[in-house]
């Protein structure tokens, strides 16, 4: 990719099939060095199937939004507004082939001129470095540390981390 043109374009239900497809490949890139096979099949079958997009999007109200690259889906991050200019992002994702390139930080900004948010908040597994370093470097401080339990056994050690308008 030569040319980067990186928009958010607001993702539709129509569109639940092409995000499950690029978390599936974005999940079996990154998290086998963090979390196991088991875990992971778990959370793609919990989060990513059709009607749990569907739900997500329209009875829990998260915002999806496809990251692209010169009309071509690269990834795709999903938030809430929890109050007034206080959102919560549940999803960040970009191909792992296009990770330390100054994307992510792209699409970032972009984001935060999308929300206009004062705060943003976002869970990340404790052993994700790359990821903890990214969220450091784009200002986000860790909040607090937390374990949730997500069904079947499985549990995500996180971190709590804040992003604050300054």
């Amino acid at each position: 990719m030569d040319v980067l043109t990186i928009k958010l374009k607001k993702a539709s239900v129509n569109e639940v099939n092409l995000i499950g497809e690029l978390a599936n490949s974005i999940w079996w890139q990154y998290y086998p060095a963090i979390i196991s096979e088991a875990q992971i099949t778990y959370m793609l079958q919990k989060l990513y199937q059709p009607n749990s997009l569907i739900e997500q999007m329209q009875t829990l109200q998260h915002s999806f939004y496809l990251i692209e690259n010169q009309d071509e889906a690269i990834g795709f991050l999903s938030v809430s507004e929890v109050e007034k200019q206080h959102w919560f992002i549940h999803k960040f994702y970009i191909h792992q082939q296009l990770a330390a390139t100054g994307i992510g930080t792209q699409v970032f900004n972009t984001l935060l001129n999308t929300l206009l948010p004062q705060t943003l908040q976002l869970t990340v597994n404790r052993q994700n470095y790359k990821s903890i370093n990214f969220y450091f470097k784009n200002g986000f401080k860790i909040e607090k540390v937390a374990d949730f339990d997500i069904g079947n056994g499985f549990v995500m050690e996180d971190f709590v981390m804040i992003w604050k308008k300054k």
